[in-house]
């Protein structure tokens, strides 16, 4: 069955549910955006207002063409309602899968049988929420990336029944939207981005207790040496401990060998130290607007982050030997989704792959089997 997308519903107005809606419409297509309370989707629409006057602002679109924008997304509270017609749906629900299982019962039981279904969850199994519906194999995994007006990588990740026509009408959205679509091949635990990102925060925090190195030092290396956009603690306050915490427990849950889990995240997360959103995370923040970190060359040179390339690097390896994706396409995910400056490769290359692999054995005979290095990694070390 050939389908022409034009019509599409997004449940939730949240951060990523209002954005995803803003692009869609941005690009031409009709949007229903749907939440359970009027007031949610009220402030929802000033978001996407104001955003669109600040392009008016800059110049990047016409007062008329922002307008037309605004003109194409519907606010709707009925579930019913916002279904009817949909060629696809895209679900911006939060990362609970118990919520999500109540979500899908819902929406399988309303929606048209044309309609496509996609989840814009950063961590959960796709096969398992599609497995709550009677479509699997139309449905699919679009994870944008925050925010979604701004990030221009989606990860395409299709379950183990998505047939291959939904995997191209959902890449054909992602083009059509203006974003970069980077297939994520298999339906492993953390997709491409958030298999290097998540763990890393956790190993973070064993080298600051290992080395005893601060946290500026660690995060200035990370920066200087290694081209991320910021530290590594800094990223995770940016990004929120509490989606981190969450994002830990789902990977972990079905693959304890992606993430070696740090007391420490749950020690923030239940002390509602969520980062910048709270005023206090890894760092302090004096509240008010977003600061960064002061993080200098100085620094970097006091610090040695080997075990962080090679945490990265060892993830990184696993994915491309088990065919999730191509070297290639793991470096756009990185570039695009985490602001590396550099490719992760590159880097492993400077501090070489031989003094990376041997960090890893180091690590692995005095921790255990979470740093066994990866067998690409070991090929390369072996190179000449």
């Amino acid at each position: 069955m050939s389908l022409e997308i034009k019509n599409i519903t997004v449940l939730g107005s949240g951060i990523m549910g209002h954005g995803i809606a803003q692009v869609s419409a941005t690009a031409g297509y009709n949007v229903k955006l749907r939440d359970i309370e009027k007031s949610f989707l009220d402030k929802a629409m000033d978001k996407i207002k104001w955003s669109l006057d600040k392009m008016v602002e800059k110049q990047k679109i016409s007062q008329q063409e922002a307008a037309n924008i605004l003109s194409r997304i519907t606010p709707i509270v009925d579930l019913k309602e916002a279904l009817k017609g949909a060629d696809m749906l895209i679900e911006a629900v939060p990362e609970d899968m118990n919520l999500k299982r109540k979500v899908y019962a819902e929406v399988d039981a309303l929606a048209d049988q044309k309609t496509l279904f996609a989840s814009n969850t950063s961590t959960l199994p796709i096969t398992e929420i599609s497995s709550l519906t009677s479509r699997p194999d139309r449905f699919v995994g679009l994870h944008f990336f925050n925010p979604p007006q701004l990030m221009p990588l989606v990860e395409v990740i299709p379950g183990n029944r998505t047939a291959g026509n939904t995997v191209n009408l959902a890449i054909d959205y992602v083009s059509k939207v203006g974003k970069q679509p980077v297939l994520c091949k298999k339906d492993v635990a953390g997709f491409i981005v958030n298999r290097i990102f998540i763990p890393l925060v956790h190993e973070a925090a064993y080298c600051q207790e290992r080395d005893h190195a601060s946290m500026t030092e660690i995060d200035s290396a990370v920066k200087f040496k290694m081209a991320f956009p910021m530290g590594i603690f800094e990223l995770a306050d940016y990004t929120g401990l509490d989606v981190i915490y969450k994002a830990t427990v789902e990977m972990h849950s079905r693959d304890t060998k992606v993430i070696r889990p740090h007391p420490k995240i749950k020690q923030l997360y239940d002390e509602k130290n969520l980062g910048q959103k709270s005023g206090r995370g890894f760092y302090e923040y004096g509240g008010g607007k977003y600061e960064r970190v002061a993080l200098t060359e100085q620094e970097a040179e006091k610090y040695d982050p080997v075990a962080l390339v090679a945490v990265a690097a060892n993830n990184g390896a696993w994915l491309v030997s088990n065919g999730v994706c191509s070297l290639q396409d793991l470096e756009k995910a990185l570039k695009l989704g985490m602001g590396l400056k550099k490719e992760l490769f590159s880097t492993v290359k400077e501090f070489g792959p031989a003094r990376i692999v041997s960090c890893l054995l180091d690590l692995a005979a005095k921790h255990g089997s979470f740093y066994e290095p990866d067998r690409f990694l070991l090929q390369l070390s072996e190179q000449k």
